[in-house]
């Protein structure tokens, strides 16, 4: 049996880079001699059985790129189906399903008023499906890795910085910066690049903004794809600044010594926009590396890294950490209530929920009320994944329903990859 696959159009889409064996993927597949097929297997064994996931990620990436344009035209060659066995069914080379790392085609500054301008990019194809990323925090900002989530030759993928996130400026402003303002500011979005309807896709705080706006803008939504639920309520803070420390006990110990016998969220708010610098900076390393700990949480015991201690990094974290205690310490103007009421005017739009059990950041049972919140919601609890979108179970998951939405337009029928 065997696999006939083409060579793409564009090499920069192709091409990998076997750091094993120091072979670049488009020499490896293209071609059908003796020895090119003896350089394929031994490619594909080597990275699909390498201890380093880098290894099983580069060659992963570059099998679903040539897979998808095996059924597009100009064959290039054959490889046996029992090599793709191999990698792509081999458990741990499924480690880390992502798709392959994308530049922006596109990039920019959209001015949104009171001062504030929003960073944004567009990836992907052009002419493909629209999709949104929200990123958390509140006061995060987007990564490439986050790219990563949508088939690239399918989707037309949007990311932004919201407002004092990331690359937006003022970096760290807190003034005309609420809920309400992000829900207006995608909308600006929406318009300044003409897309009629979008899925959207948030997690952390940015399943709680997806939800704002798909409640306040119905008509501009495809979907939803919502990982990590937050509410936005006294218990959804709670349960990071109080509740996780009975399974962090260490990890808090050291962050309550900060401040014995107060609330560290308000003290950190104080710290950070009253304090002097030197406390400041101490505040938000210490909720920087719990909350570090609380992603890891469920992981084997790993140090946790603490940021670099350089005063680029140190005003960074303030910036951030000035945008999430803004926003924490207010309910992210919204609250839990609010957010579930608002939730059901969005009636049956096209939702799935993925949430680990793990997560000692944003409480698993606010995943379960919102699913009751939402009839004909889809729910996957990931019982192996904690907060990170990049865990191993919520990863596939996220992965399996954005390809899902892509073929199907809706979730009815999606159910999580089989391991």
């Amino acid at each position: 049996m065997y696999i006939v696959i083409s060579k793409p159009k564009r090499k920069s889409q192709a091409c990998g880079v076997c750091h094993c064996m120091e072979v670049s993927f488009d020499r490896c597949f293209v071609g059908t001699g003796l020895q090119t097929w003896r350089l394929k297997r031994q490619a594909f064994e080597h990275c699909a059985l390498s201890p380093d996931a880098d290894h099983r990620c580069n060659l992963h990436s570059t099998l679903m790129i040539f897979m998808r344009c095996a059924r597009r035209g100009r064959h290039a060659g054959v490889i046996p189906r029992a090599w793709v066995s191999i990698c792509a069914m081999n458990p741990k080379f499924l480690r880390y399903p992502l798709y392959p790392p994308v530049e922006p085609y596109d990039q920019g500054w959209l001015e949104v008023g009171e001062g504030h301008r929003i960073y944004y990019e567009q990836c992907g194809n052009p002419r493909g499906l629209p999709a949104l990323f929200l990123h958390g925090g509140p006061g995060s900002g987007c990564t490439p890795q986050q790219r990563r989530f949508f088939d690239p030759l399918r989707y037309r993928v949007v990311l932004f910085d919201q407002r004092g996130c990331g690359r937006s400026e003022p970096r760290g402003a807190t003034h005309a910066n609420t809920t309400a303002h992000l829900v207006r500011d995608i909308e600006r979005l929406r318009a300044h690049l003409g897309v009629q309807r979008w899925l959207v896709f948030g997690g952390s705080w940015g399943s709680t903004l997806a939800l704002a706006y798909a409640a306040a803008q119905r008509a501009a939504c495809l979907g939803l794809i919502l990982r990590g639920i937050f509410l936005a309520g006294k218990d959804d803070t709670d349960w990071l600044f109080r509740d996780s420390a009975q399974y962090l006990p260490d990890h808090w110990a050291e962050f309550s010594a900060l401040a014995p016998g107060q609330h560290l969220l308000h003290y950190c708010m104080r710290a950070i926009a009253a304090g002097p610098p030197e406390r400041a900076i101490a505040a938000v390393r210490a909720w920087v590396r719990y909350e570090e700990a609380a992603m890891r949480f469920g992981q084997p015991d790993a140090a946790v890294q603490a940021p670099p201690d350089t005063p680029e990094e140190n005003a960074r974290l303030l910036d951030k950490y000035r945008v999430q205690a803004h926003y924490l310490t207010q309910d992210c103007f919204f609250g839990e209530d609010q957010l579930l009421t608002e939730a059901t005017r969005m009636g049956a739009l096209p939702t799935v929920i993925l949430h680990g059990r793990l997560d000692m950041v944003c409480r698993p049972q606010a995943a379960w009320r919102l699913h009751r919140a939402l009839p004909g919601s889809r729910l996957y609890m990931a019982g192996s994944s904690g907060h990170s979108p990049f865990d191993t179970e919520l990863s596939a998951g996220l992965v399996s329903s954005t390809a899902h939405f892509a073929e199907q337009g809706n979730f009815t029928d999606w159910q999580f990859p089989a391991s």
